[in-house]
């Protein structure tokens, strides 16, 4: 029953959905239900511990295959995630072929990500569903332009997400971009949404997590996002739990703790397979 309801739900109109000023980045709330979500978490949760890699700031689940410069050596994806990924490219519309590949990343509420980009071994499209607590996604300008000014250690290489989750850092910079109005800019990924960046946001930004306790909304471009983070106080329901605690003070200094667990699933499609 719900694979057919799947099938027949309408395509969204994502245009519907961006948010801020670059029309590349689309933020889809309330894209799961709850329940969906404690599903999905109880199939991450189960699968042998030998799936979990573990990386200094974060632990992980590699789904899909292995990704390398020359494509993809694909293994299926399970029952449970192909129905995610499935809904997401039919929902969408975004992706010209299935989903074929899915990192699983659980980010304690001291752990991110250094801002880096995805590479060219991926189609220019990611969507990313977060589950279990809220988090801010910070885009940064690519530092190829003398105009952007980037805090990485090494200004001319670009960094870039393997498969398996490590951040590589290549000898050479590709691309030449001429000098645009791009800034910095965060948002909000509550519980049960899905974020799809893509074309420019892909390839003309970083994009990545701060390693800390305390956020900062001053650069939030979903501003709706924001004030549901702030009725929070009172509200009913699982994320009661998550920012309870937290959300009374953010109307004065407009940052949140974070103080649960937060897990996200990043799904992308390797347009090679390279399995000879």
């Amino acid at each position: 029953m719900e694979e057919e309801k799947s099938k027949g739900e309408k395509r969204l109109q994502v245009n519907d959905y961006v948010v801020g000023s670059l029309p590349t980045v689309i933020y889809i709330p309330n894209f799961i239900t709850e329940s969906e979500q404690s599903q999905l978490l109880r199939h991450i949760y189960e699968v042998p511990a030998s799936r979990w890699k573990f990386l200094k700031n974060r632990r992980l689940q590699n789904w899909g295959g292995v990704v390398h410069e020359k494509g993809l050596l694909p293994q299926a994806l399970p029952s449970w995630l192909t129905k995610i990924t499935q809904r997401i490219g039919q929902q969408t519309g975004l992706f010209p072929l299935p989903i074929n590949h899915v990192l699983i990343n659980e980010y304690l509420p001291d752990q991110g990500i250094m801002p880096h980009q995805d590479g060219p071994a991926y189609f220019p499209v990611v969507a990313i569903l977060s589950l279990e607590s809220p988090i801010t996604i910070d885009f940064t300008p690519h530092p190829r332009s003398k105009e952007f000014e980037t805090p990485m250690e090494n200004k001319d290489s670009t960094l870039y997400e393997s498969a398996s989750g490590q951040i590589n850092s290549p000898s050479t910079e590709s691309t030449d971009s001429p000098k645009d109005e791009h800034h910095q800019f965060s948002v909000l990924l509550m519980p049960c949404s899905l974020l799809i960046f893509k074309d420019q946001a892909y390839i003309d930004y970083l994009h990545g997590i701060e390693d800390s306790e305390s956020l900062s909304l001053d650069k939030v471009v979903n501003i709706s996002e924001v004030i549901k983070l702030k009725e929070l106080q009172n509200p009913c329901g699982s994320l009661h739990a998550v920012t309870s605690d937290v959300t009374q003070d953010i109307g004065q200094n407009n940052i949140f703790q974070r103080t649960s667990t937060r897990v996200s699933l990043t799904c992308r499609l390797v347009l090679k397979d390279s399995a000879c």
